[in-house]
């Protein structure tokens, strides 16, 4: 028994630094994918709410998502830092879809909420203590690592947060949108390719053990099945892309890639490598078809994460009841539809509010000069390439 215990232990804490490795990957991510004038502040804010997130949670989160929870398979102090490794993630979200006019103080403040109340609160209802669920919500849908429990809680509140905050100073001109690139490929490239790496963490951690053959196959199985689907997204992608635009956009077949793994998230140990591929691919068509949408209706997502992680969030778990339904154990469609259904009204209803009343004691957006200037002068007084022109 103590052999099993420290080898689930050992798995727990490997997993729990590529998760962490995500912080970066996030990072990069989005200091690529804005423009240069503003790197320095969208590096704070994913250092911050790494740092501030999982203090909450630390501090009050825990609790109520788990109540007086204690492990008897792996330490308890494993399992405590994994769950913590996750709060950020929800968050990482929302930071590069409000970038570019997002201001610090505000953003860290909702983090906080987010970290101790929110998060917590939409964990409750489906992995934690279940108090709620079975006193309010009688919900029974899976979602292993969170298609819906991390992605689309983070996709619904950074909805929210657009929708309050509004579009950047320039994005959309009379009935023109306009293009603002990334500032710096290799960067987003390379914050792509550590979240995938993460996600083998994500995923794999979230079975729960390896400390027998059943166990370990399982995980093989979900990592597995992870990757497939993120190279099926990458790839859909870069066909659909070619055939409209005879281009090929890596920051699209990258988040096509994310896609793919958003969408295997909620079941990725319960797949055959064809479900794997299916959903992958049908997420990273997803990706093609939401970022033009979103933008026709004026919703300004610098980094694509709705099109990413919300919608796909929302595949991702619908998609366990189309492709593993077990009606013996539970597992339906319906059920499966439910629990999407519960917590976007919950967490974009909350959300929206806390960011509506917040906004009005401290503004969430920059003024149209800070956002001219950029946020790293404004906001944190250092640019992160000083020897370059800014550009408006």
């Amino acid at each position: 028994m103590d052999t099993a215990y420290v080898i689930d232990t050992l798995f727990a804490l490997f997993s729990i630094t590529l998760i962490i490795l995500m912080v970066p990957g996030f990072a990069m991510l989005e200091a690529g994918l804005v423009r240069t004038k503003n790197v320095s502040s969208v590096l704070t804010v994913n250092v911050m709410i790494y740092a501030v997130a999982s203090m909450a949670f630390i501090l009050v989160g825990f609790h109520l998502a788990f109540g007086d929870f204690h492990s008897s398979t792996m330490s308890q102090w494993a399992f405590f830092m994994f769950q913590m490794a996750f709060v950020g993630k929800a968050i990482n979200i929302m930071s590069g879809g409000v970038g570019e006019r997002a201001r610090l103080l505000p953003l860290t403040l909702f983090t906080v909420i987010m970290g101790a109340l929110i998060y917590p609160t939409a964990v409750n209802i489906s992995w934690g203590s279940d108090w709620i669920k079975d006193t309010i919500f009688d919900l029974n849908f899976v979602d292993l690592a969170g298609s819906t429990v991390i992605h689309s809680t983070g996709g619904w509140a950074l909805l929210a947060a657009i929708l309050v905050i509004g579009s950047r100073k320039g994005r959309y001109v009379g009935n023109q949108i306009r293009v603002i690139p990334a500032s710096n490929i290799p960067l987003v490239v390379l914050g792509a390719m550590l979240l995938w790496i993460g996600w083998f963490g994500f995923n794999g951690g979230s079975v729960g053990g390896i400390s027998t053959k059943e166990l370990a196959d399982s995980v093989a199985l979900t990592v597995f099945n992870t990757n497939t689907a993120g190279l099926a997204g990458a790839i859909s992608v870069g066909v659909l892309i070619y055939i409209r635009y005879k281009l090929f956009d890596i920051t699209m077949i990258l988040n096509g890639a994310l896609g793919g793994l958003v969408a295997i998230t909620a079941g990725p140990h319960l797949y055959t490598t064809l479900d794997a591929i299916t959903i992958g691919a049908i997420g990273g068509a997803l990706v093609v078809l939401a970022v033009p949408l979103f933008d026709r209706f004026r919703i300004d997502d610098p980094v694509g994460a709705l099109s990413v992680h919300l919608v796909n969030g929302i595949w991702g778990t619908l998609a366990v009841g189309i492709f593993a339904a077990d009606y013996a154990n539970g597992i339906t469609f319906l059920n499966q539809l439910k629990g999407v259904g519960v917590m976007a009204v919950f967490v974009f209803s909350v959300s929206f509010s806390i960011i509506y009343l917040l906004n009005k004691v401290i503004p969430f957006r920059a003024s149209d000069e800070d956002q001219v200037q950029g946020l790293d002068v404004s906001e944190c007084g250092l640019e992160a390439y000083p020897e370059f022109k800014r550009a408006i």
